[in-house]
């Protein structure tokens, strides 16, 4: 795969047509070509093609998907960008951190690059998909970029970075599909032994999701903790209760 070929933009809920137009000219200016709607406006607008410009042929072929799980079901590795800190919102990179890391793979694995509406950004369950997060630091008196602004400098950093060679051979990473039956699994495990709270399992959930995100599981090592959860499964068959209850 060539460095084109292994990035893709990926929009989340985006309102207005005229920055999805802006975003296709931003990734046609940096040499990128793949990009995906998640529950878009409406595409075939004339303010989109507009502000796309030379980039039309962008606009026709982005994809569009109904779920950022499904947008992202080819891609190793993901990266949230968000503005907001917070309990879910850690270890947050910088756009030439994450170019660094993304370049470190050498072309083995396809990144996604996840931006959120433009009035409020990615809910912390979306954010808990990706793997790494991302902010592009700002002023203190005014933090928000414009949608398109703010992919522009993520697809600079990446085009500027390109040419420098990895430190050392990429190990190949399990994919976000691979990754989400894990925690599908797991979640249904926890659940039967009493660790998670059924009434909020996702509170925990969140925080396993970023312990294994910073792992950085390949699809061995996804395979031991599936085996792991299916004979925790089995030697629970006489389960009796949450301990201490």
């Amino acid at each position: 795969m060539d460095s084109k070929g292994t990035i893709a933009i990926v929009l989340v809920g985006t309102q207005s047509p005229g920055n999805i137009g802006m975003v296709c000219r931003a990734m046609k200016n940096m040499g990128l070509t793949d990009l995906r709607l998640v529950n878009p406006c409406q595409v075939d607008h004339p303010e989109a093609l507009k502000f796309a410009v030379s980039a039309r042929d962008l606009l026709d072929s982005a994809r569009i998907f109904s779920s950022l799980e499904e947008a992202l079901e080819d891609c190793e590795i993901s990266v949230a960008t968000t503005r907001r800190h917070g309990k879910y919102r850690q270890e947050i990179s910088t756009p030439e951190e994450i170019a660094a890391r993304v370049n470190a793979q050498a072309g083995m694995h396809r990144v996604a690059l996840v931006f959120g509406r433009e009035d409020s950004g990615l809910t912390t369950d979306e954010v808990a998909v990706c793997r790494w997060q991302s902010t592009i630091p700002t002023a203190d008196d005014y933090g928000s970029l414009n949608l398109a602004q703010a992919v522009l400098i993520f697809c600079y950093e990446l085009f500027k970075d390109k040419g420098v060679s990895p430190a050392s051979e990429p190990r190949p990473l399990a994919g976000s599909a691979a990754m989400e039956s894990l925690y599908g699994q797991m979640e249904r495990t926890l659940l039967r032994i009493g660790f998670l709270n059924p009434q909020n399992p996702a509170h925990l959930m969140r925080t396993l999701r970023r312990i294994y995100s910073r792992a950085e599981l390949d699809e061995r090592e996804v395979a031991v903790l599936r085996g792991m959860m299916s004979q925790i499964d089995w030697a629970a068959s006489e389960f009796k209760g949450k301990k201490g209850s």
